[in-house]
């Protein structure tokens, strides 16, 4: 190309993204979530375990987006007490312009007890009082939607302010990023040319990997550990 030599040609830009299906709420924001459970008058409030198993491994329940448009997404489990539901629902609400956009939750309000016994108590005594409530989450769980007229950038630059004050690893998705995620799970289980997985491993006892291997990897298979 000579210096100074303009070329001009035809340029093709896909159409404009329509939101004809999307409708507002009356009420966009993230609602209210209560700090305590409310039980009957004539329940006394139960005290429960730990419970591991409610944070370990995958979810596969609440895994999908409603919407399909943008949201956050649990990469670890971990455990979301009711100061992390206002900081969500304060920072999403305060961000986001709610003539066109609207939020939702995708978890429950904080409903597992956790107890604590008070400072200086010699061992033994019992179970502690109720301190507070959690709501146990999954890896692979979606945490909140943002829906409406709006692009992944928009909502992108809104849900990565509250992602890493979250108490496990999460990160912002949107409905291309989950179907692109299960595209590439299934061609690399294709295209995959080594016999020997994690899978086979463990399912043949090769190496005597029984003797060393966590109940984890038997249900897993190396992942969620």
């Amino acid at each position: 190309m000579l210096l100074g030599q303009q070329l001009a040609g035809i340029k093709f830009f896909g159409p404009p993204i329509t939101y004809d299906n999307t409708k507002i709420p009356e009420k966009p924001k993230l609602r209210f979530m209560d700090k305590v459970p409310q039980l009957p008058s004539n329940l006394r409030p139960p005290k429960l375990q730990k419970k591991l198993k409610w944070m370990r491994g995958p979810e596969e329940v609440h895994n999908k987006l409603v919407h399909g448009q943008y949201g956050i997404v649990a990469t670890g489990g971990g455990r979301l007490r009711w100061g992390h539901f206002e900081m969500l629902r304060l920072t999403i609400g305060r961000k986001m312009d709610i003539s066109r956009m609207f939020a939702i939750w995708r978890v429950e309000a904080p409903w597992q007890p956790v107890t604590k016994k008070g400072q200086g108590q010699r061992m033994g005594g019992g179970k502690g009082v109720i301190d507070y409530y959690v709501t146990p989450v999954k890896s692979g769980r979606i945490i909140v939607e943002l829906a409406g007229e709006l692009e992944f950038i928009e909502a992108k630059r809104i849900l990565d302010i509250v992602c890493p004050k979250l108490p496990f690893k999460a990160m912002v998705i949107s409905q291309q990023t989950l179907d692109g995620t299960a595209a590439t799970a299934d061609r690399l289980k294709v295209e995959n040319l080594n016999p020997w997985t994690f899978k086979y491993v463990v399912q043949n006892n090769l190496g005597g990997s029984h003797r060393w291997l966590s109940p984890a990897d038997h249900k897993w298979f190396g992942k969620h550990i």
